[in-house]
């Protein structure tokens, strides 16, 4: 096996272990799209008008649930100094776990999605259109939380600081995600356009997350 996929499969294993994250996350999915049908009350047709953005607002909350120790567990016991010191390039680790890390926390939001539409009153296509947003829209999104969390390495308890700093960045996915969404259900406006952009926006993080990465962990072992 290579050190890149070792690499990515126990950043997988440890995240799908009790405390790990990834259970949190889904848990926070699952209870909160879950009541919202219950504030917002019995009006379906409003329940499906908002349901896209409900999913996807969650589903960016659930995200960032856990980023904050994808470095920092790994500075603590040390392991983080022998990562730097490894044949493989800081980068490409980088982006092993935050592909690890979207394996285990965000493929299974996409997936338990369609579900939770049903609660929301979504009909076939929405629920399509939501889980092929969001199946291109989460990867961005936990690679700007990437960033995020190897900027936060170098501060012992940075959970809600780094919410507070990648969450503007993330507004631009937030965006065209329902946008796509949104012109499925209206019938009216072109899904293409806004998905295109969607899938720009994951190709430029993939590209920059590991560089920004890789410099902020750097910087902050100097």
């Amino acid at each position: 096996m290579s050190a890149f996929a070792a690499l990515l499969v126990r950043t997988i294993s440890l995240s799908l272990k009790v405390g790990g994250g990834a259970l949190t996350g889904l848990l926070f999915f699952l209870a909160t799209v879950s009541v919202f049908p219950f504030g917002v009350g019995p009006d379906l047709n409003l329940l499906a008008r908002i349901g896209p953005a409900i999913l996807w607002i969650t589903a960016l909350l659930a995200t960032l649930l856990g980023l904050d120790r994808l470095f920092q567990d790994d500075r603590d016991d040390g392991s983080l100094d022998l990562l730097v010191l490894a044949p493989l390039s800081l980068e490409l680790q980088v982006l092993a776990k935050a592909i690890g890390h979207w394996v285990a926390t965000g493929l299974p939001l996409v997936i338990v999605a369609p579900l939770l539409g049903l609660f929301l009153n979504l009909d076939p296509r929405a629920l399509l259109a939501v889980t092929v947003t969001l199946l291109v829209g989460t990867p961005a999104l936990t690679l700007i939380g990437t960033i995020g969390s190897a900027l936060m390495v170098a501060l012992r308890r940075g959970g809600m600081l780094i919410s507070v700093l990648i969450l503007p960045f993330t507004i631009p996915v937030l965006i065209f995600g329902v946008l796509a969404t949104n012109a499925v259900l209206s019938a009216t406006d072109e899904f293409l356009p806004p998905f295109l952009i969607l899938l720009a926006l994951n190709l430029f993080a993939l590209v920059v997350a590991p560089v920004a990465g890789a410099a902020a962990i750097r910087t902050a072992l100097d």
